[in-house]
């Protein structure tokens, strides 16, 4: 509608009736006319669209849009730092209507001699069409998790006697996957081979595969799919062969030879044989990835790593306060019901005002709601939080007096993220040093593959937070993951705790958590260095003792 100039009132009607839809809880395809029609913003036309989209997937208004739309416009509305208004300058000044045809006119230099754009656009451009493009066939875990799944599945009731397994960068829980890969071991290959082949959900590319390995790639999504095979007799070498990433496998388990040496030896009948006939404690699936790994294992030095039940309570998320979906109450009851033993609500802060961030008035409301729940709901309890905007000079965006009212501050950058590393490394240490700073929320803001985080010095960053007594998120979304798990270790080895936070919007977000403790394994994290691994108690005693420091200070 923007990109045709539609009436800005209609556009407005469409954006709060939207904001409304995805703030209620029910099932819109359910409802009937009547029901729609109570829904504030949900006008005639609205509701008229919505029980179209119901009988045919799309509506009038949408296919008239479509119609005078190049498809490749669509395509190039994605690209990140351009909107509508500058799609269709460059779609009606250069005629762009593909990202091809973007690129060539950035290369060219014509679109920085377009009023409003120049050559500092045209190169942010050019930047975000090869970062997108460097992304192309790669999927986060989370979202690829299920299909995996069903391709094992599958798989394996094309072969049920076979030994399979799924190995590669899947197997080792990475954040991002750029291919389905699997061993399957089985004495009849060449039947097996004839029925996986026949597959017509899996084109399969003949030419890039071999006598032992099958390559292809799926029809309906942009995913590649290999599988490997060999004799049952091979099976327990070839995947630990195939888990392993190429840096581990690379390294040396005494002077003479490497862990891909030793596992050729095929001297072991089991993954925990394997590591224990050479001297090594067992390395978990996640940790093979040549990050160190080894020397901790030859030190019995790889410690146990956190898991799901050892979280006690979920912090950092968002309620309908600011841009939640789902009420406090709501998002208390359903943490409770996960088992969970507290909640800590941090909403957006005032200067997020885009997501309905909160205003002083709004949080005096907000802390009394909170006391009433907390009495009624004990021994359950919800922390009183906020995420903290960090503005462009490092400072937090309210008054020490309301940051006082807070148990804890989860700390975030969400503005200005265009920064060099000594600046985004100088405003985040100003944040950490703020003595009201608890938690810093999601380090580099990167969104993977949507955008790259802002350049940062990880170990001043780190440093700083030892410093300070400041904890590091790993924020759970699969689209953040960020501390990244690279640096996990390093953080632990200064004292610096980390906080898995699911940065839920809805009660749904805290399912989450579960890629933050992955990820969290990864670097070797531990219940003793997670500091929402406290029990209610303990975590309680955790913000009392960092406010009453304060006060003494003062």
């Amino acid at each position: 509608m923007e990109l045709h100039d539609e009436n800005p009132f209609k556009i407005r009607s469409y954006q709060s009736a939207l904001i409304s839809l995805e703030r209620g809880d029910q099932d819109i395809m359910s409802l009937s006319e009547e029901e729609l029609a109570k829904i504030q913003g949900v006008g005639k036309s609205m509701v008229d669209a919505i029980l179209q989209l119901r009988e045919t997937d799309t509506f009038p208004f949408l296919e008239e849009l479509l119609a005078k739309t190049p498809e490749g416009i669509l395509e190039v509305l994605q690209i990140k730092g351009l909107g509508p208004k500058k799609v269709k300058t460059l779609w009606l000044e250069l005629g762009i209507t593909s990202t091809h045809e973007l690129m060539e006119a950035c290369q060219s230099g014509k679109v920085a001699k377009i009023k409003g754009f120049g050559e500092k656009t045209q190169h942010t451009i050019i930047e975000n069409l090869e970062f997108k493009a460097s992304n192309s066939g790669k999927w986060l875990y989370a979202d690829i998790e299920e299909i995996i799944g069903q391709l094992k599945e599958t798989f394996q009731a094309l072969a049920p006697e076979a030994d399979l397994a799924v190995v590669g960068d899947f197997a080792r829980q990475m954040e991002i996957i750029t291919e389905a890969e699997f061993l399957l071991a089985s004495d009849e290959l060449a039947s097996v081979k004839s029925n996986i082949k026949a597959m017509d959900s899996i084109e399969w590319i003949l030419l890039e595969s071999g006598p032992r390995t099958l390559r292809g790639k799926m029809q309906e999504i942009d995913l590649r799919v290999s599988i490997h095979f060999c004799s049952k007799a091979d099976f327990l070498w070839k995947k630990l062969s195939l888990v392993a990433a190429p840096l581990h496998l690379e390294g040396h388990v005494d002077e003479k030879e490497t862990i891909a040496q030793k596992l050729q030896k095929k001297d072991y009948s089991s993954e925990e044989e394997f590591f224990s006939i050479n001297s090594l404690q067992f390395i978990p699936a996640e940790m093979r990835e040549g990050y160190g790994e080894i020397e901790l294992a030859k030190e019995n030095k790889i410690p146990e790593l956190l898991t799901d039940r050892h979280l006690k309570g979920i912090l950092h998320n968002h309620s309908t306060y600011s841009d939640g979906k789902h009420s406090l109450r709501q998002m208390a009851e359903y943490c409770r019901e996960l088992g969970y033993e507290y909640l800590g609500i941090s909403d957006h802060s005032k200067t997020a005002f885009y997501a309905g961030g909160l205003t002083e008035d709004q949080i005096t409301k907000q802390h009394q709601e909170i006391d009433a729940l907390n009495k009624e709901m004990a021994p359950f309890r919800i922390f009183k939080g906020i995420e903290s905007d960090i503005l462009s000079d490092g400072k937090l965006d309210y008054a020490d007096d309301v940051l006082a009212s807070f148990d804890f501050i989860v700390a975030s950058v969400h503005s200005i993220l265009n920064m060099d590393i000594k600046r985004a490394t100088n405003r985040l240490i100003t944040a950490i040093e703020n003595p009201y700073t608890t938690i810093l929320g999601h380090p580099t803001g990167r969104l993977l593959l949507r955008r790259q985080g802002y350049p940062i010095d990880h170990k001043a960053i780190i440093d700083a937070c030892a410093a300070n007594n400041v904890v590091i998120e790993i924020n759970a979304n699969p689209w953040r993951l960020d501390l990244d798990w690279r640096w996990v270790r390093y953080a632990m080895d200064q004292g610096v705790m980390l906080s898995i936070n699911p940065d839920a919007h809805a009660m749904e977000g805290y399912a989450d958590m579960k890629y933050g403790v992955l990820v969290g394994r990864k670097g070797g994290l531990t219940k003793e260095m997670t500091l929402n691994a406290m029990s209610a108690d303990q975590i309680k005693a955790y913000f009392y003792s960092r406010l009453e420091k304060i006060k003494v200070k003062k």
